[in-house]
């Protein structure tokens, strides 16, 4: 059966460019009116058209191809400016709101012995904060509509985590903190929106995009296949965010070059009864010991998931990010 989203209002943040525009394009070529969010203002970083801001470009890209979109340049984590994205979504989809995806993000890479306030703080509330305030409103939206028509309703929420997260990547403690606060608040509200008929779950996704050309610098050869273009990414938010997903919930995904990685959530290793510092050293310290050395609970082995086939060249995949 054919995935459409035919008559259903999503927001996208951070959608002007990278994965997020790749998933405006797939949930706008799915039969989405897509509301593309991307904060900045016209030619403020010297690309595009000096006309327009990123997210009109991509509006424009997806009326162009006989889609609906409308643009909104405000900043995600600003807690006025997020309810004021939801609202316009709300009123665009005549009352409802049916599609959250949260992509906005920022890099501020450094060693934690480095890192300044200004760094930690700007990551972890683009990131966090901006997941968190966009997603109070669409909950909000989606419990008022259900108490009101005494049923379920249609509610997705797709959160954009990282590798970095589960990986325990050294040189982003910000980013890392702030990728797994939003696997919590993932997991959180999708307990909390269950009864409501709204599904939450959470992509990890790998791919070359402005924000990690310094990360993935191999770049192929001019009109080789692309492992890593975020066309191969929107898919799978194309799938969570419609009827078909119904009942994934509270999920993580790793998704990069055609491949989807479901993560296990964590489990009991081991179980001691001890009390005082003289049984926790008896029981903890041989136990560690016995283990491989370095060993965490970061899982840096999700770095080494690939794709079992080359992926499909970027014109041909789904959404054709840049």
């Amino acid at each position: 059966m054919a995935v459409s989203l035919a008559g259903r209002t999503a927001v996208v943040t951070g959608a002007g460019r990278g994965l997020g525009r790749a998933e405006a394009l797939e949930l706008a070529a799915l039969g989405a009116h897509v509301v593309v969010n991307d904060y900045g203002q016209p030619g403020r970083d010297g690309s595009g058209p000096a006309s327009g801001t990123p997210a009109e470009t991509v509006v424009a890209e997806i009326r162009a191809a006989g889609g609906q979109a409308t643009a909104h340049t405000g900043d995600v984590a600003d807690f006025a400016q997020a309810r004021d994205l939801i609202r316009l979504a709300v009123g665009i989809g005549g009352g409802t709101l049916d599609i959250l995806v949260n992509n906005a993000g920022i890099l501020r890479d450094r060693m934690v012995f480095s890192m300044t306030e200004d760094e930690w703080d700007a990551v972890v509330r683009v990131h966090l904060k901006g997941h968190f305030n966009t997603t109070r409103f669409a909950a909000a939206h989606w419990r008022e509509r259900s108490k009101a028509e005494g049923r379920a309703v249609y509610g997705r929420i797709v959160n954009t985590s990282s590798e970095a997260f589960l990986a325990g990547s050294a040189g982003q403690p910000n980013y890392a903190a702030a990728k797994g606060g939003i696997v919590g608040l993932t997991t959180s509200t999708a307990g909390a929106l269950r009864k409501y008929g709204v599904t939450v779950n959470a992509i990890c996704p790998r791919a070359r995009t402005r924000m990690t050309e310094d990360v993935f610098t191999d770049v192929p050869e001019e009109g080789a296949p692309d492992a890593l273009d975020p066309g191969h990414v929107a898919p799978l938010v194309g799938y969570l965010a419609s009827p078909a997903a119904a009942g994934v919930n509270g999920q993580v995904f790793v998704v990069h070059g055609g491949m989807v990685a479901v993560m296990q959530r964590p489990l009991v290793a081991a179980r001691f009864d001890a009390r005082g510092v003289a049984e926790l050293e008896a029981a903890l310290t041989p136990y560690f010991a016995g283990r491989p050395l370095g060993e965490t609970f970061a899982a840096p082995e999700v770095l080494g998931l690939k794709a079992a086939q080359a992926p499909l060249p970027a014109e041909e995949s789904a959404g054709d990010g840049a």
